[in-house]
């Protein structure tokens, strides 16, 4: 074990063989030369399989959104606080938002912020330079955490589980926005548009582009109410406010925007519609020939 320290959790064989290189942990610090001494004693712990290093928070979530998605979350993150730009404490309240936030580890060469690092829950706060053996105490203390979480997994009946992902509504997504790094709710999305190899987000205060394929949007965000309804468009249902039909073409209205909805994807839309319990007003509008002989 790292700098020789007992690990009580770990005695046994079936503890010992449970937790041999099994953690996935993340680095983030934003002075190259600090982040490559701490990976270097993350990755000398021999109960860690993975460590990822990142020099800002918005790498970082972009990171375990990554991570969440190929189905192997991060057990902790070791998190720098200050930071240009989104400082450490900042992401420490985004993460907090995930249905099942990973462990923080503060790492840092100030003491004043401790006391807020607390109140943010974190699992252990570390100053710099950070010593073999106080850092060791912190893997320690996250092997105790993650034990603690498969062990009441193991206890409690089998049922369906959700992913492991934050809650419905509740993800926060980074996006550009010339030049500058926005983070919005997956929530106040009200619709999606392909933007060659981006997709634009489209929110009532704005949009930000974000580095993502429609399709895997589609496929991710499907348990959120977002709905492909044209190869160009996906939509949250909870932002649809009218169907309308125009002389044989639907369309939806979102906010103001009129997004058209192809023929493959119709009837489906139609369906999910119908299923929420939100009212939706269908609105057709007369074609020409129509309001000529109304007007007669």
């Amino acid at each position: 074990m790292t700098a020789g320290l007992p690990c009580p959790l770990c005695e046994g064989p079936e503890r010992r063989g449970a937790l041999e290189r099994t953690l996935r942990v993340l680095a983030v610090d934003d002075e190259p030369p600090a982040l490559e001494d701490l990976v270097y004693l993350l990755r000398s712990d021999p109960r860690i399989a993975h460590v990822e290093g990142v020099t800002d928070a918005t790498t970082a979530l972009r990171g375990l959104h990554r991570a969440m998605d190929a189905g192997q979350p991060v057990d902790a993150v070791f998190l720098d606080i200050r930071m240009p730009g989104l400082d450490g404490l900042d992401l420490a309240r985004v993460l907090s938002r995930f249905a099942q936030p990973p462990p923080i580890v503060f790492v840092t060469a100030h003491q004043e912020p401790a006391v807020e690092a607390f109140e943010l829950k974190a699992l252990d706060y570390l100053l710099k330079p950070v010593r073999a053996e106080r850092l060791a105490e912190s893997v320690h203390r996250i092997v105790h955490e993650v034990l603690d979480v498969k062990s009441t997994a193991a206890e409690t009946p089998a049922q369906p589980q959700a992913p492991q992902t934050p809650e419905v509504g509740e993800e926060v997504i980074p996006v550009e926005l010339g030049g500058i790094t926005r983070f919005i709710r997956l929530a106040d999305i009200r619709y999606v548009e392909a933007h060659g190899d981006y997709a634009r987000l489209h929110t009532a205060t704005g949009s930000g582009l974000v580095r993502a394929a429609l399709n895997g949007l589609e496929e991710r965000w499907r348990s959120a109410g977002f709905v492909r309804i044209h190869r160009s468009h996906l939509v949250s249902l909870s932002h649809v406010e009218e169907l309308r039909l125009e002389e044989g073409h639907l369309s939806v209205n979102i906010g103001g925007a009129v997004l058209p909805v192809s023929r493959r994807h119709a009837r489906h839309l139609r369906q999910l519609l119908v299923r929420r319990a939100r009212p939706v007003v269908q609105h057709q509008v007369p074609d020409e020939n129509v309001r000529n002989r109304q007007a007669t």
